[in-house]
């Protein structure tokens, strides 16, 4: 399995869905909705006829909305197609127990549109605009950016306008996301070894970080407190840290990881916890801190501090806190190809390897109450 995203509209329970790949039996989407008080996973299948899920993300607007990128076969040729589906309205919610197994058959997905025609190629991924009310998706088919316009409940996608990466050779996107800044008009995108940003409105280059990194960029996201920050990982086993407005060297560069990064998400709450997942089977929860929103803690005000010597003392601690990795997780046996945190507890996250494991984690409480405190 490959394919992994939280449930995000108004998320007030823990669930994640994930989308498996199959030659010999039914591609399936599976809820996992986990019970944080009784520590309990409660699993629902749905039955994804259409083909392999390579990709899947949620409606930040319909809890049963959901986008999947999948290959078919047709005329003995693979195609990777995209398409927006509706799960059964008993299954929107996450109270839903887990159906006994013996008894219960699988239910299917309800096909709203599809996000392709043949003319645009392979595709990629697909994005939603974040804080949208679920009407706007970009899909990445091979060198085509496509932004969608839902119209009717999600039942018709219009193409409202697209560009196309210019250059040598066979350009292709490989992952993209939608800023959750700059009132949602740009989008970052993943090419070879290239990272570009886009302007929604016009659908022109707004910038351009040539090899970013070594070997292919598999993932980004952006942080969601500093609307210039950009994460990237890749295959020359590192994590990058951007400011988009002056791309020549990164802020940052991580390198923990021994194999590809294919996966790294920043905490939607508290942007200095960046989780990344690796080939190498691991999941490292990193720190960090020095590029965050809140590099030096939570800063005190002057009028706060009383006593001059504690003033004192106050300005002396104004250098920025130190970076570290705060865990490394070797629950996978094989290549950990997503990672994601919870939209209903900033706590928690998942991460999918190949194999079909899915792995649930809290951040460790000492380093909670650390922040919080």
């Amino acid at each position: 399995a490959r394919a992994l995203t939280p449930q995000t509209a108004e998320a007030d329970a823990i669930r994640f869905l994930v989308g498996t790949q199959s030659l010999k039996y039914d591609n399936q989407i599976h809820i996992i909705d986990f019970d944080d008080e009784n520590n309990i996973i409660n699993k629902n299948v749905l039955l994804h006829q259409a083909g392999e899920i390579w990709h899947i993300s949620a409606s930040p607007a319909d809890k049963g909305v959901l986008a999947t990128c999948y290959s078919k076969t047709s005329d003995s040729r693979v195609q990777a197609r995209a398409a927006v589906w509706r799960m059964p309205k008993e299954l929107e919610s996450g109270s839903q127990e887990s159906p006994d197994d013996s008894a219960s058959t699988a239910q299917s997905l309800e096909l709203l549109c599809h996000l392709d025609n043949t003319a645009h190629g392979n595709v990629a991924c697909v994005t939603w605009e974040p804080m949208g009310d679920g009407k706007k998706v970009i899909s990445l088919a091979d060198n085509q950016l496509l932004l969608w316009d839902l119209q009717e409940s999600s039942r018709q996608a219009v193409l409202a306008s697209s560009a196309s990466l210019e250059g040598k050779g066979q350009l292709k996107f490989t992952s993209g996301r939608w800023s959750p800044h700059h009132n949602c008009t740009q989008v970052a995108t993943a090419s070879d070894t290239t990272l570009r940003g886009w302007d929604t409105r016009s659908m022109s280059q707004i910038y351009c970080i040539e090899n970013a990194h070594g070997q292919l960029v598999r993932d980004l996201d952006f942080n969601p407190n500093k609307q210039y920050y950009l994460a990237s990982c890749g295959d020359d086993c590192k994590v990058k840290f951007w400011d988009t407005r002056n791309v020549t060297e990164p802020v940052k560069t991580l390198e923990e990881h021994s194999h590809w990064v294919w996966s790294v998400r920043y905490n939607h709450s508290h942007d200095q916890l960046v989780l990344t997942g690796s080939s190498d089977s691991r999941v490292i929860l990193s720190n960090m801190v020095s590029i965050s929103s809140e590099p030096f803690g939570h800063l005190v005000d002057d009028d706060d501090v009383s006593d001059p010597e504690e003033h004192h003392a106050d300005e002396k601690s104004k250098e920025p806190l130190q970076d570290n990795v705060i865990a490394t997780y070797e629950e996978h046996e094989d290549s950990v190809y997503a990672v994601d945190w919870s939209s209903a507890d900033p706590w928690l996250f998942a991460s999918l390897s190949y194999d079909g494991r899915l792995v649930i984690n809290r951040v460790p409480r000492a380093l909670k109450y650390h922040i919080l405190l």
